[in-house]
């Protein structure tokens, strides 16, 4: 069911406003976002108030550091009670295993599931010609592969990804790799800051086990009803 397969990006920064959009959408979907500019703005508040309405939290505040300094806040992740959250990959593999291990020491510790764990690869705002600046002279795909292959090495659950490489990566990482899939826009509709995007319809096809999708719901006039032609 696309209800369980869908997560809500709650990119606002107000706990009021978190609270509006989870009246309106809580009855739909079972996943939501927290990312930085709510975690930033409200702190665990917004973890809080998801959990009250008895829904699942990704928490999205892509760690990126240190392994020792990502392995403390794996733990603390844990503790938040959290559905999943993530890292990014290219903190390289030693990073990524900090983090499995946290997650597991303190999960073991207080008794509950481990939360799933993702690594982002390549922002959905990049291509080719962005990744150059940066110093790699990959293609997005090139780079995301060898991304995903460090996560599923390092015993990461899956992978946060574009559409274009869903198809990629499912060949490569296999059946029970976790994709989530962000960039993803209704038919017709503004694709805002993403560069490699794809409708729900499609990243679906392609073998996505989630999409994230924030702006075309939260910010349509009608929330419930894009939802129904989703």
């Amino acid at each position: 069911m696309i209800k369980d397969k869908l997560i809500i990006a709650l990119d606002v920064n107000t706990l009021k406003e978190e609270e509006r959009l989870l009246d309106i959408l809580s009855p739909h979907v079972q996943v939501f976002k927290v990312g930085m500019e709510l975690f930033y703005s409200c702190g665990a508040k917004a973890i809080d108030l998801v959990k009250k309405y008895d829904k699942d939290v990704f928490l999205d505040l892509k760690f990126h550091d240190i392994p020792n300094t990502v392995y403390a806040a794996s733990k603390a992740a844990v503790k938040f009670g959290v559905y999943m959250f993530n890292v990014h990959a290219s903190g390289g593999l030693e990073m990524m295993k900090k983090a499995v291990e946290g997650a597991e020491e303190e999960s073991e510790k207080l008794g509950v599931a481990r939360p799933k764990i993702l690594g982002v690869t390549v922002l959905t705002s990049m291509d080719k010609e962005a990744l150059k600046k940066t110093g790699i002279n990959k293609s997005a795909q090139d780079q995301v592969l060898n991304l995903a292959g460090l996560a599923k090495e390092a015993g990461l659950d899956g992978v946060v990804a574009s559409p274009e490489e869903i198809i990629a990566i499912r060949k490569s990482a296999g059946k029970d790799f976790l994709i989530v899939t962000p960039g993803v826009r209704p038919e017709g509709s503004e694709a805002d800051d993403q560069k490699r995007v794809a409708t729900p319809k499609e990243a679906f096809q392609r073998g996505a086990d989630y999409i994230v999708m924030g702006r075309p719901i939260t910010k349509a006039k009608d929330p419930v009803k894009m939802l129904e032609a989703i």
